[in-house]
């Protein structure tokens, strides 16, 4: 059966960047000015000459996220269960060659940790791990999820690459979005990122959300990390990604994240800077493009971007979140995966949504609703 692999290839890294950077002010002007737009009016959307019209991008993002979500912003957190790794990643503060003290939840302290998501009132959590497959495993998976699925409506993960049968028991034990980030579409760059274990495997990793939608997850979420290659062309990319997804896999939902390279231990500096402008033109690329995008703001963003940015086109946000496992209740001074920007509380940036005429969102599933 065929993947994304097969639209891949189709494609070539330096004709489309090309594409990007050649494009004219007539040809933006000529996709904005369109009802319904394709993804050749993404790509035009994102190009350097696009910045001209970011007012204009800017102000039809908010109109269109008002429409197709009203003024909502939906509230999630995530627990790290484990910073334990077998791959090197040059840009990860849980990268194998860092000598961190490695840490996996137990039973006791997931429940710890729990405890305090609740009292900060989420209802939406998203479980991470690094990528140990003896210790941080399905098995490992499935009985977290089973310990916490009563306090939680929405669970996420974000956790290594599996196969479709594993994905197929998350979704059964009541996994509701599994997360995945090529970290960049540069088949060359990849690997100079990537040098050992098994996330190495690039062709492994662009098939993953193949076996997410196979597996009937309900949503799947992209993106690239933002700072390993030029983030134009990597978010076309991504961009063509969703594109085949959505039209493969059509029963499932689809939301992209925009994780900007952060500070972390012993990490690389980024490669490429992307300025908060650039980031503004692509999450209303993004919107401008399709309707229906869930879009996706963490704590990693500072927080005059994160508050000026709710009535442009996001749909959900991270508050108070820590990177590291245990880091809300159980060890609060491990080594955490990268530093967050933005360090308010949950109950601060739900004070701040409202005083934008925006709604808090805590809940907005329920597994009854699967019956």
């Amino acid at each position: 059966m065929s993947t994304f692999a097969s639209v891949f290839e189709k494609y070539n890294w330096d004709e489309v960047q090309n594409l990007i950077y050649n494009t004219t002010s007539k040809e933006v002007e000529s996709a904005l000015a369109k009802t319904k737009k394709n993804l050749n009016d993404f790509l035009v959307l994102i190009s350097p000459a696009a910045q001209q019209y970011l007012e204009q991008m800017a102000q039809m993002s908010h109109q269109l996220t008002k429409k197709r979500f009203g003024k909502t912003i939906q509230m999630y957190a995530p627990m790290y269960l484990s910073n334990e790794c077998q791959n090197i990643c040059t840009y990860c503060g849980f990268s194998l060659d860092n000598k961190i003290k490695r840490k996996t939840l137990t039973d006791k302290e997931i429940e710890l940790e729990v405890a305090e998501l609740k009292k900060a009132g989420f209802d939406h959590v998203l479980l991470v791990t690094g990528e140990a497959n003896y210790t941080v495993n399905i098995n490992y998976f499935l009985k977290a999820v089973e310990q916490i699925k009563k306090d939680f409506a929405n669970i996420s993960v974000e956790v290594q690459p599996i196969s479709q049968e594993e994905y197929e028991q998350l979704h059964d034990a009541g996994v509701h979005t599994v997360l995945v980030y090529q970290e960049t579409y540069h088949r060359e760059v990849y690997k100079q990122y990537h040098p050992k274990g098994k996330k190495s495997n690039y062709d492994f990793r662009l098939e993953t959300p193949d076996r997410i939608g196979k597996a009937g997850i309900h949503k799947i979420g992209l993106g690239v990390l933002l700072g390993l290659e030029d983030w134009r062309t990597d978010s076309f990319f991504n961009a063509l990604h969703l594109d085949y997804l959505q039209k493969t896999y059509w029963r499932s939902k689809y939301s992209v994240s925009f994780p900007r390279l952060r500070p972390a231990e012993g990490i690389i500096e980024p490669n490429f800077i992307m300025e908060d402008r650039d980031l503004l033109q692509l999450i209303c690329a993004y919107r401008l493009w399709n309707e229906d995008l869930e879009i996706s703001i963490s704590t990693r963003e500072n927080e005059k971007f994160r508050d000026n940015i709710i009535p442009i086109g996001v749909t959900s946000m991270s508050a108070g979140s820590k990177t590291n496992p245990g880091g809300y209740a159980v060890d609060v001074e491990s080594l955490e995966q990268f530093e967050t920007s933005d360090e308010r509380s949950a109950f601060e940036i739900a004070k701040i949504i409202t005083q934008k005429g925006y709604e808090p969102i805590w809940k907005d599933w329920d597994r009854s609703y699967m019956l």
